[in-house]
């Protein structure tokens, strides 16, 4: 079969023995490396830039540039904690185990997978876990 696109994982009618099938293991993971390559780039980018700023005098200008890189780098944190999710969830694809609930072992549902490629619960799930951790945090 041809390479599937985001149109035929949308469309995709098939059976459950059929979901996660290698056409949809393989159009994840390349999903996920795409994510992964973009991910790096955007760190170099950000080191690149972080290095090449000049130290300007006047007070309020040093303080907007501060607050620009902290906003920056509180980006990049966000993303490198992505990274490191990125790489568990193609750990998961090559044990086969990509696509079903860590707690409950259902099918996640291509489209949450379309929309979120690192889930690893369902949504009743995930919504079940938010309560718990909600009323536990009260």
């Amino acid at each position: 079969m041809a390479k599937l696109t985001e149109q035929d994982i949308i469309n995709w009618k098939g059976s459950e023995d059929d979901y996660m099938n290698a056409d949809q293991l393989e159009f994840f993971r390349e999903r996920l490396v795409q994510m992964k390559e973009e991910l790096v780039a955007n760190a170099t980018q950000t080191t690149n830039h972080l290095q090449e700023q000049e130290a300007t005098p006047d007070p309020a200008d040093r303080a907007t540039l501060e607050e620009e890189y902290a906003l920056e780098l509180r980006t990049r944190d966000r993303e490198r904690k992505l990274l490191l999710k990125i790489d568990s969830t193609l750990r998961n694809i090559d044990a086969n185990n990509y696509g079903f609930c860590e707690d409950t072992g259902e099918p996640i549902g291509l489209l949450r997978l379309l929309a979120r490629p690192t889930a690893s619960l369902t949504v009743e799930a995930q919504e079940r876990r938010e309560r718990q951790k909600k009323q536990y945090a009260d």
